[in-house]
């Protein structure tokens, strides 16, 4: 059975509107062609938090098992100085696999820095495969813009990979992780991820192979580490390196209680976000809107989980549901005038409009002014309200343009491709949440140039947005166009092309992949912003390949939607 339905609703409560009639005072009864959505799947199970009762001693175990660590990874004179760094580089994977990098992130920059001044574009091994694959795409991923020419040791004198790689599965595993590092125009690395996806799939197949290797390559195939979210890399990998007879049992023991410790205060904040939200009391005020507080919250701690970042979490989970508030306004409520009343207000951004406003309205716009007016207050005291200012502008941008899209609807508009781009930029929302991802951190690498420079849409902040928008569209057209959306891009290409459903989605994908090859090129030294502000940002591209890659698990979670919250907010780790 489906969990919406299509409906034309007269409402005529106090809590939803009538429309005012442009020539008279009379008030109408409006017909609206709106969703109804289900009701979140799990009510008040995250309202109360209750403190584990051995939270106090892992958090002191945590301690000590870092400074084991932390010894691990600096770096030592040796005679054997290739081999020791090999052993470091493996050591790096796996804590970042692991999630307990971010202990170690001064660490892990000054010893990848030292491997690519010792070597530069030459790695030293070039025959074992997989070294120099995990060697290339660790420091890529570090920024440090290592050459792919270095891959055609071995490919064969026609150009292609060599035949003989396909006996060596880890080799071509770790190749195909290295491959989407890419950027616009690598063909090697075009030909390498061709040629192990290719490879992969058929050891995938092979049951003569490693069950757990066999396990490894069947995810990678689903999701690339590039795409993966930190924090469910964590917890799926976990399990596979405990399998691993050669593992680091500090570094285990670390990553497990490290999870639990962030998992407790992940907890807390959710709790306190639950009690928030059921105060404003949004499904009886406002029901037309999408009640997903623990989907994005899921969301937002995949952009943020490290326990410094917890203020501006907060901050941007809330920010992120007065998002859904005016998106689920404007797509599937709203009139085009009440739209138009509200929009108006906003670019005011004064109290002063209130009685200006349809009475659900009221609401939806005393609480975003309050939302800020408290941030704001937070940000006085450090001397950052500057960075308040920057989010309320991109804000009244991203309306402007919700406002273009409702335009659209109601004249039955059909915009180009190029047209539509230009303005679902901006609404997808996500330059904006980028900007408020930088709001209120504690370090002091976020200065008022960042905010300036979010504000233009740099590349990086486009390709994020893309990935938004584009993977969006391909999972929801279809139900969007049934209840009375504006075009989606799928639409918008097939009217200007003639194309299929299918192709248009073909050519859709394939502006994605090229999105994340800018996220990659501007991921490279030097960046124009301090490179540790860079992760939110891709962490924002990565979300939508696990919320949008099959459907839209935001809007209709199903059991692999369910399977990540339940991993990441209620099941801690067994030490």
């Amino acid at each position: 059975m489906s969990n919406f339905q299509l409906s034309s609703v007269s409402f005529s409560s106090s809590i939803l509107p009538s429309a005012v009639d442009d020539n008279s005072d009379t008030k109408l009864d409006v017909i609206r062609n709106t969703m109804n959505f289900s009701a979140s799947i799990w009510g008040d199970q995250f309202l109360t938090f209750e403190e584990p009762d051995d939270l106090e001693m892992e958090k002191k175990v945590v301690e000590v098992l870092k400074e084991e660590v932390r010894k691990e990874l600096v770096i030592k004179g040796s005679s054997n100085e290739s081999l020791q760094h090999m052993k470091l580089i493996e050591l790096i994977d796996v804590v970042q696999r692991l999630g307990v990098a971010y202990h170690f992130e001064e660490e892990i920059e000054e010893a990848l820095k030292h491997i690519y001044v010792t070597y530069g574009e030459k790695w030293v091994d070039l025959n074992n495969l997989h070294n120099l694959s995990l060697w290339f795409r660790l420091l890529r991923q570090q920024g440090f813009n290592v050459s792919s020419g270095i891959f055609k040791y071995h490919m064969c004198e026609k150009g292609n990979f060599k035949e003989s790689l396909c006996e060596d599965a880890q080799g071509l595993l770790a190749l195909y992780e290295a491959s989407y590092m890419r950027v616009e125009g690598e063909k090697v690395l075009d030909d390498a991820l061709e040629f192990t996806k290719t490879h992969l799939a058929i050891i995938a197949k092979d049951p003569s192979c490693d069950s757990l290797l066999r396990a490894q390559i069947q995810e990678a195939l689903k999701q690339p580490l590039r795409k993966r979210l930190p924090r469910l890399e964590a917890v799926r990998y976990i399990p596979i390196y405990q399998q691993d007879v050669s593992h680091n049992e500090v570094l285990l023991k670390l990553a497990k209680s490290d999870f639990n410790v962030l998992q407790s205060m992940h907890k807390e904040e959710l709790s306190q976000i639950c009690k928030w939200w059921k105060d404003l009391d949004m499904q009886k005020k406002l029901p037309y809107v999408r009640d997903r507080l623990i989907e994005g919250y899921f969301w937002i701690l995949g952009v943020y989980f490290e326990p410094q970042h917890s203020h501006t979490r907060i901050f941007l989970m809330k920010t992120s549901m007065w998002l859904i508030v005016l998106d689920d306004t404007y797509d599937n409520y709203g009139t085009y005038e009440e739209l138009k009343i509200f929009t108006d207000a906003v670019q005011r951004w004064s109290m002063s409009c209130l009685d200006l406003l349809p009475e659900y309205m009221k609401l939806i716009f005393q609480e975003l002014l309050n939302h800020h007016q408290e941030m704001e207050e937070s940000l006085e005291k450090e001397g950052k309200t500057y960075q308040i200012h920057y989010v309320i502008e991109m804000a009244k941008e991203v309306l402007e343009n919700n406002l273009v899209e409702a335009k659209w609807l109601k004249e039955g508009y059909m915009p180009t491709l190029e047209e539509y781009m230009s303005v679902s930029m901006k609404t997808c929302t996500y330059g904006l949440m980028i900007a408020r991802s930088f709001v209120g951190r504690v370090d002091n690498m976020v200065t008022e140039d960042t905010f300036k420079w979010v504000a233009t849409y740099p590349p990086i902040v486009k390709a994020a947005c893309l990935v938004l928008r584009l993977m969006d569209d391909i999972t929801t057209h279809k139900e969007e166009q049934e209840r009375g959306h504006v075009a989606s891009s799928i639409e918008c290409y097939q009217k200007e092309t003639g194309a299929s459903e299918k192709e248009a989605c073909e050519f859709i994908s394939n502006m994605v992949e090229d999105a994340w090859k800018v996220i990659n090129r501007e991921s490279l030294r030097p960046t124009d912003i301090p490179f540790p502000l860079l992760p939110s940002t891709i962490n924002f591209a990565r979300a939508c390949d696990v919320i949008y890659k099959v459907n839209d698990s935001y809007t209709h979670a199903r059991k692999e939607m369910i399977n990540h919250i339940k991993s990441l907010l209620v099941h801690p780790l067994a030490i």
